[in-house]
């Protein structure tokens, strides 16, 4: 089971929970929550997952796994993610590239060196993730604010380069946040067409979106607070002219505004992909 290409979906938040569940056919097509919030949740909150995830198609963005972390990978968590997973048919389970342990939670996504040596670390951890939750998952670019350095003697690669190698050695798919792009583009002042140009078509298995803070010209910061920036729905677009429609999620964590503005947002996902997506997208994706 997958979600349809055009498909436009919503961040499940608590916050949300009264309007979600009263919301009007077409509103959204698929709803999205990290599993750590949700697993072992019962009661009202529980009883209005379950109402909501009998509706609509749900996804989930893991948020603690710490796929590039040294500590063993949680495989007790994992069991429980895959139940889960089950429990709501599940149709796309995905994580960040990136790690947040280390002998506890750090409470942040960490990037990872751009080396070799991390790519086939990383890899095997995303293939022992898939074989545990029996499905293959979707990792996500991330935004960081300052590379990790690399031991003398080792050939650093770019993000792009990391990213592809990552994803073929552990044959498993992207998630491709396009803000994220657009935020290390101007931090690590890089062109973030070349690295939309670099990703592999084949493998995106859905888009993010969403909005930052602007701290300065050459600095900003992934919030997923304020509304979506100009700029990045621009890279949307190109996004969509070069890989063709993609399943498309509004990430809204912080500062969540009235439903009506977030369906507005939601409004412009679909008149961004309308207007961009090209056979020859869809095509690459085929």
């Amino acid at each position: 089971m997958s979600l349809p290409d055009a498909s436009v979906g919503l961040g499940l938040r608590r916050a949300l929970l009264g309007p979600l569940q009263a919301a009007a056919p077409g509103d959204f097509d698929f709803l999205e929550c990290a599993p750590e919030n949700w697993i072992g949740v019962g009661g009202k909150l529980g009883e209005s997952l379950d109402e909501l995830t009998a509706r609509h198609p749900l996804t989930c963005h893991g948020l603690s796994l710490s796929l590039g972390g040294f500590a063993p990978l949680d495989e007790t968590f994992l069991v429980r993610v895959r139940r889960f997973l089950d429990r709501h048919r599940v149709v796309l389970y995905s994580e960040h590239l990136s790690y947040c342990s280390d002998d506890g939670h750090l409470y942040d996504l960490l990037p990872l060196p751009f080396t070799d040596e991390a790519v086939h670390h990383v890899a095997a951890r995303i293939r022992q993730t898939q074989d545990v939750v029996g499905r293959r998952i979707a990792v996500e670019n991330v935004s960081y604010y300052a590379t990790m350095p690399v031991d003398a003697g080792q050939q650093p690669l770019d993000e792009a380069a990391f990213i592809n190698a990552v994803l073929a050695e552990a044959d498993c798919d992207l998630l491709l946040d396009v803000n994220n792009v657009y935020v290390n583009a101007i931090n690590h002042r890089y062109d973030p067409h070349a690295f939309l140009a670099a990703m592999p078509a084949e493998r995106i298995a859905c888009i993010h979106v969403a909005g930052h803070y602007d701290e300065a010209d050459d600095l900003k910061v992934d919030t997923h607070g304020a509304a979506v920036k100009d700029a990045v729905w621009d890279l949307l677009g190109e996004a969509y002219r070069r890989f063709g429609a993609r399943p498309t999620l509004l990430e809204r964590d912080f500062n969540i505004p009235p439903y009506a503005e977030l369906l507005g947002e939601l409004d412009t996902v679909r008149r961004v992909l309308r207007d961009n997506a090209t056979p020859e997208g869809r095509h690459a994706h085929a």
